[in-house]
């Protein structure tokens, strides 16, 4: 929401060559322009924590506008290379990635330390692991700048998480020391392996074999999507010989890279995949031919426990679809500002200041409901069982609306910068790229929507818990007009009414995106509308959730003029370059 300090255009008077091009956000921090951001940081951190962790957000933002940024643009050109013999001939598939690379792997495994973060003392200098609330910030602030290395960097912190939970101590004590190394040279990087050709979304369809031979299990199959492809440690699923059929039959293995005697283990990576974005990251195809894995867990729970993960990477792709939204909308700002036709400064166009909305609604919304999903994880981790249910169905929301909303995003944020958004020299092509994956990994929007709306209201009744937290919020939220509140409150009232319906009525089940769809909607509303009443936090956000319920849940005839003025003043206060007191939002809310 915040706009951007971009350098001020020319005149077109004064303007030649180059200076007829609007500038990008290179050189800018993302920590210090992005005001949403720095406000609502210190209502969902702990005030000791947030004094400690700040100038770190701030780091991380000067290096995700600058050294992040440049290096991600190079490992994009420069995607990894599978070279399946070595020079004798032997079978040892090593995997060459550019030195832009390695570098940013330095920086988010050793300097930040993310894979450990959550796990452990003494990253950033904390005395305890770092909230989630500040994890998924820093999270935020890196995938500003590159999205691939975050896969490898979220799947090895989960893997770490399931490794503590289920693992028996003898795995434990071989696996996390390595895994939790502060010295990227030494540490061993996770990874999931779940997709088989028979297998995407219906996980019980896996085919790979695990047999216990000679006292050890081994592995046979194939996996046909491993991102991350030449991690240390990979998590997976397989059958073992006798299981039934379906997910019950299922169970939850450790296959490191290579095995305690130095060894390479026996699966190979077949090939690399080409694709569409994350191109920085190596994601393949693994053939498993009796490769040793260490059963983790209960036999006969291994989905129950590998969905822990699903989860937990479900929430990070949230946020990750939430920083490349932000990374659009920054780019989209100062273009807008910069770039002249006509005579005029685009962003003073109506239409232009129109789409730069459309653009801005998601990107806000992804914001406080990542946030919201963070704090609910922490008092979940605290113990705290409503928290648990909370988060239950805040998980699945974040990662069903944010990864779409990403895509028209970025697509919108290119049409601002015109021609040279097509253009693979700007940033542009690769946030386009990077989007997509979001709707792909860790379940489609259907599969999302079918968990938040069959299991998350039908069986767990979570949206319940969901609407007393957000009506608490609304109680607090007195500095609001009464009508404005009121008004939140009914649609929250026919969003979670609309949801149960769906959930009750299996002939109803097309209608669940659009339910999940109304339950982030009213969510981000609410959150948004509360954030805006708390001392110090930018009034925006308030008008922003006026527009969620006039845009996405209310109703308007699509062949009618708007008509009343109010949106051109909301755009006024939107767009402005200064924080916006609620006494100015507070006539355009009711």
């Amino acid at each position: 929401m915040d706009a951007l300090s971009a350098r001020r255009p020319f005149s077109a008077e004064q303007r030649s060559g180059a200076d007829h091009l609007a500038p990008d956000c290179a050189g800018q921090n993302f920590y210090a322009i992005d005001r949403g951001l720095r406000d609502l940081l210190p209502l969902y951190l702990a005030q000791a924590d947030f004094a400690q962790l700040e100038p770190h957000f701030d780091r991380l933002g000067e290096l995700a506008g600058g050294r992040l940024d440049e290096l991600a643009r190079i490992a994009d050109k420069h995607p990894p290379i599978l070279n399946p013999r070595d020079r004798f001939g032997r079978d040892e598939d090593q995997i060459d990635y550019h030195a832009s690379y390695r570098e940013m792997e330095t920086i988010a495994f050793g300097d930040f330390q993310f894979h450990a973060m959550s796990h452990r003392a003494g990253t950033l200098g904390m005395a305890r692991p770092l909230p989630a609330v500040a994890k998924y910030a820093l999270q935020y602030l890196f995938v500003q700048a590159e999205f691939g290395l975050m896969c490898p960097i979220s799947v090895t912190d989960t893997s770490i998480h399931l490794i503590r939970k289920f693992a028996d101590p003898a795995l434990k004590d071989y696996l996390l020391p390595k895994m939790l190394s502060a010295d990227p040279a030494a540490m061993w990087k996770g990874t999931q392996f779940m997709t088989e050709r028979a297998g995407g979304s219906d996980v019980g369809a896996i085919e790979t074999m695990a047999r216990f031979e000679d006292g050890e299990w081994r592995l046979y199959g194939d996996k046909w999507f491993c991102s991350h492809a030449d991690a240390d440690v990979a998590l997976l699923l397989a059958r073992p010989e006798g299981a039934p059929a379906g997910t019950e039959g299922l169970a939850l293995f450790a296959l490191p890279r290579r095995l305690e005697d130095g060894r390479r283990n026996a699966y190979r990576i077949v090939r690399l995949k080409d694709k569409l974005g994350t191109r920085s990251m190596a994601s393949g195809e693994i053939a498993l031919d009796g490769a040793v894995a260490y059963l983790v867990g209960d036999i006969k729970a291994g989905l129950k426990q590998m969905m822990e993960q699903v989860n937990l990477s479900r929430l990070s792709h949230g946020v990750r679809a939430a920083a490349m939204m932000r990374r659009c909308l920054n780019e989209a700002m100062v273009c807008a500002r910069s770039r002249m036709a006509f005579g005029k400064t685009i962003i003073d166009y109506p239409l232009l200041r129109r789409q730069l909305l459309k653009i801005m609604l998601p990107v806000e919304q992804a914001l406080s409901m990542l946030l919201f999903a963070a704090g609910a994880m922490d008092r979940a981790n605290a113990g705290d069982t409503d928290a648990e249910s909370l988060l239950r169905i805040l998980t699945p929301l974040l990662k069903f609306r944010a990864c779409r909303d990403n895509i028209p995003v970025a697509t919108g944020a290119m049409e601002v910068r015109g021609g040279n958004g097509y253009i693979e020299e700007w940033v542009n092509p690769r946030l386009i790229r990077d989007a997509h994956i979001g709707v792909l990994w860790e379940g489609t929007s259907n599969i999302n929507a079918i968990d938040i709306i069959t299991r998350a209201v039908g069986k767990s009744g979570a949206h319940r818990r969901l609407q007393t937290a957000l009506e608490a919020r609304l109680d607090e939220a007195t500095a609001l007009p009464e009508a404005f509140g009121s008004r939140l409150r009914d649609t929250l009232n026919r969003a979670i009414g609309f949801a149960e319906r769906v959930a009750e009525a299996p002939a109803l089940e097309a209608d669940a995106r659009r339910a999940a769809s109304g339950l982030h909607h009213v969510a981000s509303a609410a959150l948004m509308a509360w954030e805006a009443s708390r001392p110090g936090v930018d009034a925006r956000r308030a008008l922003i959730a006026r527009l969620v319920l006039d845009h996405r849940l209310g109703t308007r005839d699509p062949l009618a003029p708007a008509a009343d003025g109010h949106e051109h003043e909301v755009a006024e206060l939107l767009l402005a370059e200064r924080k916006v007191e609620l006494s100015e939002a507070t006539p355009l809310l009711s």
